[in-house]
């Protein structure tokens, strides 16, 4: 009975334990959401800023207020067989950004660029120590391919079918050439035709690629409103100071820096809204509201995958109920961007799958009309 009795004891010490333990786990659980606008399957690469929304919650699914929220995205991994339209981007950092967070919610604007599966690495700490435990997460999140470069391929491919099966249709033939002749005439037609639209191709390739290195440099790219860099009024002054040369791939450093100015002291929690524009279309790729850290700064890195001229734009304002009260200062630059070319292997890649669907239609061709001819010689 003794035995019974105590094993009774250690049985429901041992619930006990491990009620309490979970417990303590699920309380400090924390986690991190992902909310786009629009939904990701709706997203279409290169074309619009998506909206993403980071949002630190705790295990009771109420958000963390006075964090530090960190931001690491990532594009996709490099797919050299099946490659993007920019493949310079894949594999590569495309956003650093760390800003406080009153109600732990991160949230900024940020052009997409190629199709394929982010990674966001996120970082939170507390404001105040011992708030809650710092933690990581990373979240993974994809978006689809443009629905035109599904169109444009079909119709390229069928382009290719019907020209391969005409081809092999007409090579397929009871033909011999006549005294002198190599070959028939309809297959030096033929051959002709594809050996013009290889050379078509290949030009096409060539002058894309010197397009996009030229990119850059092409003095025909607007230029923006003249802003400047530093800007002073009501003893406040702001300082948009970072990179103005950049290269697709790379990222580039901006910090706005936001001081007295008549003590040159920092001026913290001041709401800063940042916006970049790619000046080829006028189209914005990134907006961002935050706040100015103790130091009186607020620093980002950046990657412009488009090899065009930006336009950096920082305005500055007091956080409402702010005992420093002033009209919003605006700053601005201009980074040039420079184009890089897909490596040459990338560009054949597409136009060895080309030539290989035109190949196995061309002899698909060749089958079918020799097929038909046997066909014709039995009746």
């Amino acid at each position: 009975m003794k035995s019974i009795k105590y094993l009774g004891f250690f049985l429901a010490a041992t619930v006990s334990a491990t009620v309490w333990l979970c417990a303590l786990s699920g309380a400090s659980q924390t986690a991190i959401q992902l909310q786009t606008d629009p939904p990701l399957n709706q997203v279409i690469p290169a074309t619009a800023p998506t909206q993403l929304t980071l949002q630190a919650v705790d295990s009771n699914q109420t958000p963390l207020a006075n964090a530090n929220i960190q931001l690491r995205l990532l594009t996709p991994a490099k797919s050299p067989w099946f490659t993007s339209d920019f493949p310079i981007v894949e594999g590569t950092t495309l956003l650093e950004l760390e800003s406080a967070a009153p109600s732990g919610k991160l949230q900024f604007e940020q052009t997409l660029p190629i199709r394929g599966t982010y990674r966001a690495e996120v970082r939170v700490t507390p404001q105040l120590a011992g708030a809650f435990e710092p933690f990581e997460q990373v979240i993974s999140f994809a978006i689809p391919e443009n629905p035109v470069k599904y169109r444009n391929l079909a119709i390229l491919a069928v382009i290719l079918l019907l020209v391969g099966l005409g081809g092999g249709w007409v090579l397929g033939g009871n033909q011999s050439p006549q005294a002198g002749e190599i070959a028939p005439q309809p297959a030096r037609m033929l051959l002709s035709g594809v050996t013009v639209l290889a050379i078509v191709v290949l030009l096409t390739i060539n002058m894309s690629a010197e397009l996009a290195e030229s990119h850059a440099g092409n003095p025909m790219f607007p230029t923006a409103p003249a802003t400047p860099t530093v800007q002073q009024a009501q003893n406040v002054q702001v300082q948009l100071a970072g990179a103005t040369e950049s290269t697709v791939g790379q990222l580039a450093t901006q910090t706005v820096k936001i001081t007295d100015a008549a003590t040159d002291e920092p001026l913290p929690d001041v709401a800063v809204k940042l916006q970049v524009v790619g000046l080829e279309d006028n189209k914005p790729v990134f907006n961002f509201i935050g706040q100015s850290n103790q130091t009186g700064e607020l620093t980002w890195q950046q990657q412009l995958f488009d090899g065009a001229p930006h336009q950096v734009t920082a305005t500055v304002a007091p956080i409402a109920g702010s005992p420093r009260q002033f009209s919003p200062i605006r700053v601005a630059h201009r980074v040039e961007v420079e184009g890089i070319a897909p490596p040459l292997y990338i560009r054949f890649i597409s136009l060895v799958y080309f030539t290989a669907f035109f190949t196995a239609s061309l002899i698909a061709g060749i089958v079918l009309r020799r097929h038909w001819l046997q066909q014709s010689g039995s009746a």
